[in-house]
């Protein structure tokens, strides 16, 4: 047979390969017998190590290999990963329905729904139809490069099939099949090690190995369910995204349906709950998502998840354990929070030891004490609490009259135990600074929580401001501090000196005000005076803040103790406004923006873009400057390319203005 002949068949091969793969490991139709796959798969093999220059990186034959690696390296999405906002109610999901018709202005949304699977989520990107990377979901915005690992999985096609896009980032789920979690944990006890608690955690830790050839051997599945990018098509429906990815060889979450009524989700999660235990792997609720893709631009994000989908999750694990002590936690904003110490017990495969009971309210109703059988769940099969007492032990709570870090009066303010000894109690201090220094505030690093909790007990900072004043001494009479940590720190907190306005409100911590709150108070307010002078009308204008929280924040500022600390920080650090270049950032920029942006709506984006001087335009002409990429990006993105405009994603956008992603 001659070099090109050979050439052909190995091609042959492949495609051969790839569709029976496809056949098998996602459409689960085989058309031939497994003897007769090996016999294909051992010919190219044979041939590609007889004819090595032949060989290719996304052939079939090297799925599995690889040395291993010292680390995983830490990458950027191609576009946000999100969680999704959920509940265990029915009831919830109900309002978020009637929240959607209503920002819809329409009366019927058609919904597609699915179920939830109980994997690991995970980013894979495809350039021109050939897989190129896969990465973790990590804190959303970057991940863990797990190529190598994905790679080996059979339901992973190294191509896609009928004339790809140029570029598909597609978020999907690595799952366990239960009966290949059962063999492995036989597997793994033969061997003398320690099994793993149940299919998610083998996915995990399966995925997670740093030798691929390791991942290889684990009977890891993927399936697949968004497109979080993709360039070269557009859609208008979930359900059209949905049948390219299967027209491309990409495996769906099923069944799915859609659907346009709260009662017929209500069906369809009925439906799964009843065949959750006869499924081959495990799901832990059914996902809603809108159809409508326009509809969903409109909706829109919140800094966690997207406004246009829900997650109503079935029923919690739970068991039945003893509360052997009860324990009270100070948290940075006075609360007093009561923690069960528990037997342990082994709850949907995670040991649980401790349960939060929440606040004084709560555990008074429940009447728990130690000694009390209780109930015990993990919400959202995660997070454990107690639900409530099933055998009285005769003991009573005992409810204490003073903090267990300051010995301060504790007060009962419904349905808080609160310590009133604000920043003088060191637990109270302790979070509050921890909370000043973190990434979205003033991002100082080197001050860890054991750095932190030295300097309070050495009275080098009895108040959150006298954080701004230490010394290159002070940190060098702390134990791990020589001359380079030192001088790091004090370069990192000089540094942060100088803070724009809405991280420095996320600083503060005032209760109920996170980052993007924080941002679109800063917006409104633009400096730092007129946020000191912000009144509880101005407040309700932003949206996603009502009468409650307004008024929390109105009387946080003028809090003689805080106003006391705010003012004294502002004379050794530098506020700067929202437009504190005098709105030179974007003078005179023409800028379009394109596809959905997950951190803020358009009517926000507008209004940065004009508060550093530029202009928003709608469509991309001669003289625009920039073009802002958001999620699904329009034929805006093509003809800026074209036209050789500069393009920024989100994140960049923000980067030039000096706001964080």
């Amino acid at each position: 047979m001659g070099r090109e002949k050979i050439k052909d068949r190995i091609e042959e091969l492949r495609k051969l390969i790839e569709y029976h793969d496809y056949l098998y490991y996602v459409k689960n139709s085989p058309e031939i017998s497994d003897q007769e796959y090996d016999e294909l798969f051992y010919e190219l093999k044979r041939l590609e190590e007889e004819f090595p220059e032949f060989r290719s990186p996304d052939s079939p034959t090297q799925r599995v290999g690889g040395k291993p690696l010292e680390e995983f390296v830490v990458v950027e999405h191609v576009a946000p990963m999100l969680s999704l906002d959920s509940s265990h109610k029915y009831e919830d999901f109900v309002r978020f329905d009637e929240r959607v018709r209503r920002n819809l202005g329409v009366e019927k949304v058609e919904y597609f729904v699915e179920p939830k699977l109980d994997g690991l989520s995970v980013e894979v990107v495809y350039e021109y139809g050939k897989f190129v990377r896969a990465a973790t979901r990590g804190d959303g915005v970057r991940g863990e490069d797990i190529t190598a690992n994905v790679k080996t999985i059979r339901s992973v096609p190294l191509k896609l099939f009928n004339d790809p896009p140029r570029m598909l980032a597609v978020r999907g789920e690595v799952i366990m099949p239960i009966d290949g979690f059962l063999k492995l944990n036989e597997q793994l006890l033969a061997e003398g090690k320690a099994p793993f608690a149940n299919p998610r955690n083998a996915a995990a830790g399966s995925l997670r190995q740093l030798d691929p050839r390791i991942t290889a051997t684990r009977p890891l599945e993927i399936y697949f369910y968004d497109i979080l990018r993709v360039e070269g098509v557009s859609f208008n429906l979930h359900t059209e995204e949905r049948n390219c990815l299967e027209n491309w060889g990409l495996r769906l979450t099923m069944p799915a349906e859609i659907v346009e009524s709260a009662p017929q989700v209500a069906e369809f999660f009925k439906r799964m709950e009843r065949v959750r235990d006869d499924l081959p792997y495990e799901i832990d609720g059914i996902v809603i998502k809108v159809n409508n893709l326009e509809f969903r631009e409109i909706l829109g994000y919140t800094s966690r998840f997207p406004r246009w989908a829900y997650a109503l999750k079935f029923a919690p694990r739970e068991k039945i354990t003893t509360v052997l002590d009860i324990e009270w936690s100070v948290g940075r904003t006075g609360v007093v929070t009561p923690i069960a110490i528990l037997e342990p017990v082994n709850i949907g495969g995670v040991q649980v030891s401790r349960a939060s009971l929440h606040n004084l309210a709560e555990v008074k109703f429940k009447d728990i004490a130690p000694g009390d059988k209780v109930r015990v769940v993990r919400a959202g099969d995660v997070i454990p609490y107690v639900v409530e007492k099933v055998e009285d032990s005769g003991k009573e709570l005992v409810i204490p009259d003073r903090c267990p870090v300051c010995n301060t009066t504790l007060v009962e303010k419904n349905p808080f135990l609160i310590c009133p000894n604000k920043y003088a109690c060191k637990a109270q201090l302790a979070g509050a600074i921890r909370h000043l220094v973190s990434k979205e505030a003033f991002d100082i690093k080197g001050l860890g929580e054991r750095t932190v909790e030295l300097l309070i007990d050495r009275g080098l900072i009895k108040r959150v401001v006298d954080l701004f004043s230490l010394k290159k001494k002070d940190l060098l009479s702390l134990p791990g501090f020589g001359e380079k940590s030192a001088n790091n720190l004090i370069t990192a907190i000089s540094k942060a000196k100088r803070i724009t306005l809405d991280r420095f409100i996320h600083a503060l911590g005032i209760p109920g005000v996170g980052y993007k709150i924080s941002r679109d108070i800063a917006l409104k307010c633009v400096n730092v005076d007129n946020f000191l002078r912000v009144t509880e009308e101005e407040l309700k204008q932003i949206d996603g803040i009502g009468e409650l929280l307004a008024k929390g924040i109105v009387e946080f500022i003028n809090d003689p103790y805080h106003r006391e600390i705010i003012e004294d920080m502002l004379e050794k650090i530098e506020v700067l406004p929202m437009s504190y270049s005098s709105g030179e950032k974007l003078k005179g920029v023409k800028v379009v923006f394109t596809g959905t942006l997950s951190s803020m709506t358009r009517g926000e984006a507008r209004k940065l873009v004009e508060l550093e001087g530029g202009e928003v335009q709608s469509s991309v002409t001669s003289k625009t400057d920039i073009v802002v990429v958001g999620d699904r990006p329009g034929s805006k993105l093509d003809k800026a390319k074209a036209m050789g405009i500069k393009v920024l994603n989100e994140k960049e956008f923000l980067e030039l203005i000096g706001l964080r992603y």
